[in-house]
């Protein structure tokens, strides 16, 4: 089956051109360094062949102390070309990866979580982490061979053209072959390799992460030998590939020999055809055939930037279609201010998370006002969390429509709406840095006593206190000893750090004990009277203080009286 691709060999060049505009200072110093270099090279093969010709007595053109002279000039500027090449490319490079991760994390915080819920984290990690520094490779190791496999056979035919036009006509083919020709088919065919081995590697990359992040339930359930089972089998599979993408490689970097002593073999054919003729021409053909081999060997280093980019533009590929995805949520052109959020509108809302799939939410309708407390239950799957994320407008619904104080939720500020509105689940996430700047997550400018006040009103303050750099304490070193209920307080001393109007809390009890839950029940009495409440769980002891309960049934909603003991 032909692969199709997104992006044309072409338009990713181009695009990735535009990427380097900003450091393309220092990729031209780059650049000129490499041309530099690479000509002297030729120099070096060009005054070493007038060397031996000088000392031979077959030339008066200069005297053998010029000759030596030019070459270790030539030498050194190979050294300093290649240097300075070596230097400015990987500077501009890193400061471009740079950028490019902040921008590709800007692109999944745009797309999240409508449009990359089929994507594994791994895969995600792996495009972040080593997709971006494969690229690498064009900024610091390909826009200088662009330029010189140019420059290079250009300066040889001129030369050759002056000794003779012989030499220049059995030189043209080759270098078309060389330069032009086999790259572009190296490419169009290498493609599907280099894509299929970035893909597997991705794979195995979400296959580990997932296996590492479930390792007790793995060992806990014995189910360790199947998933190494699994792991070896998606080995095989990066193996199967790395080996079709060596194999290309190992036929781009052979193929082209054939060529190259094809070429010295007609130069010395036509130096032999001009001497049987009577228009020899020994220096001239010692000459060319030295400054074509430097020539040779510096354009035959293109076939290994050519094996090195299959890579790279697989990984440019799946870099770009996660650029170029368009969210399912955008911001509207003129956004409005709500204010204060005082009601919130569902009106005969509809939603699938597929076009084509079941709807989860058919007709569902309800009303919510400042300083309701309104629990919401019913069976696994039918569409209770569902309802929070299209409040928080992580989807769009795909009929009806969602009101805050009367404005479409479409229209409203998506910054605000995220400002106004705060959720807790039943798994709080702690990022690697300080338990305090977990608790500021939604409020970075905090301040330590604003912090330290949110936590004590959590009943999170003497907890803390007992850590072992309170609450400079580094969470990356202790989050795997804290309890359910040390999570959860954190989360809620973020939530009243943030002070929102709403809050939404999904199965925020689920896993904490009978103790635990009582301690966070009162917690909510005490700190979120008088706050809009949108309270998800399938326990009734946690929905006790909800002034209203609204079952799901069918996608709709049917209101129950909370019975009070």
């Amino acid at each position: 089956m032909k692969t199709r691709f997104s992006y044309s060999i072409a338009e990713m060049v181009l695009r990735l051109l535009r990427i380097a505009k900003p450091v393309k200072g220092p990729l031209a110093l780059a650049t000129a360094a490499s041309i530099v270099g690479n000509l002297a090279h030729m120099g070096l093969m060009g005054f070493g062949a007038m060397l031996l010709l000088s000392c031979a007595g077959w030339t008066d053109a200069g005297s053998p102390g010029l000759f030596a002279a030019l070459m270790v000039a030539s030498g050194a500027l190979i050294v300093l070309g290649r240097y300075v090449e070596g230097v400015s490319s990987h500077a501009g490079a890193y400061r471009l990866l740079a950028s490019m991760r902040i921008h590709l994390f800007e692109s999944i915080r745009r797309l999240a979580p409508a449009c990359l819920m089929d994507r594994k984290k791994g895969d995600l990690l792996n495009i972040a982490v080593s997709d971006i520094e494969t690229v690498e490779f064009f900024f610091a190791h390909t826009i200088g061979p662009l330029f010189t496999v140019v420059l290079l056979p250009v300066t040889t035919l001129v030369l050759a053209l002056c000794i003779h036009p012989l030499f220049a006509a059995v030189l043209l083919p080759v270098y078309l072959v060389i330069s032009v020709g086999f790259p572009l088919l190296a490419l169009k065919i290498g493609r599907p390799v280099g894509l299929k081995y970035r893909e597997r590697l991705g794979e195995m990359k979400a296959l580990v992460l997932e296996s590492v992040y479930g390792i007790k339930d793995i060992q806990i359930f014995g189910h360790g030998a199947a998933r190494l089972a699994r792991v070896q089998a998606q080995n095989r599979r990066i193996n199967r590939a790395a080996h079709g993408l060596t194999i290309h490689r190992q036929t781009v970097a052979s193929a082209p020999t054939f060529f190259v002593y094809l070429a010295r073999i007609l130069l010395l054919a036509v130096a032999t055809y001009l001497a049987a003729n009577g228009a020899q021409n020994p220096v001239g053909t010692v000459v060319i055939s030295f400054v074509a081999t430097a020539s040779f060997s510096s354009t035959f280093s293109l076939t290994t930037v050519i094996s090195s980019l299959l890579e790279t533009f697989a990984a440019a590929e799946r870099l770009f279609a996660i650029e170029d995805t368009e969210p399912e949520v955008v911001e509207a052109e003129h956004p409005k201010k709500t204010g204060e959020i005082r009601e919130i509108a569902f009106e005969g809302v509809d939603f699938a998370y597929r076009a084509g799939a079941e709807p989860i939410l058919r007709g569902f309708s309800l009303t919510v006002r400042k300083g309701d407390w309104v629990g919401i239950v019913g069976e696994s799957g039918a569409g209770k969390s569902t309802i929070l994320r299209l409040l928080l407008r992580f989807w769009n619904p795909t009929g009806g429509d969602i009101r805050l104080n009367g404005v479409p939720i479409e229209e409203t500020d998506l910054g605000e709406l995220r400002g106004r509105i705060a959720m807790l689940e039943q798994d709080t996430l702690l990022i690697n840095a300080s338990i305090a700047d977990n608790i500021a997550l939604g409020k970075p400018d905090a301040t330590r006593e604003e912090i330290r006040g949110a936590a004590r009103r959590a009943g999170l303050d003497d907890f803390i206190q007992t850590l072992p750099e309170g609450y400079d304490t580094q969470m990356g070193q202790m989050s795997a000893r804290l309890s359910g209920g040390e999570r959860q307080r954190v989360g809620i001393a973020r939530v009243l750090l943030a002070d929102p109007d709403v809050v939404v809390m999904d199965e925020p009890t689920s896993s904490l004990d009978v103790l635990h839950e009582k301690e966070l029940l009162k917690t909510l009495r005490e700190q979120y009277r008088g706050k809009t409440l949108l309270l998800i769980s399938h326990r009734l002891s946690t929905l006790a203080d909800c002034t209203r309960i609204v079952r799901l049934e069918q996608g709709r909603a049917v209101e129950e009286t909370p019975q009070r003991g």
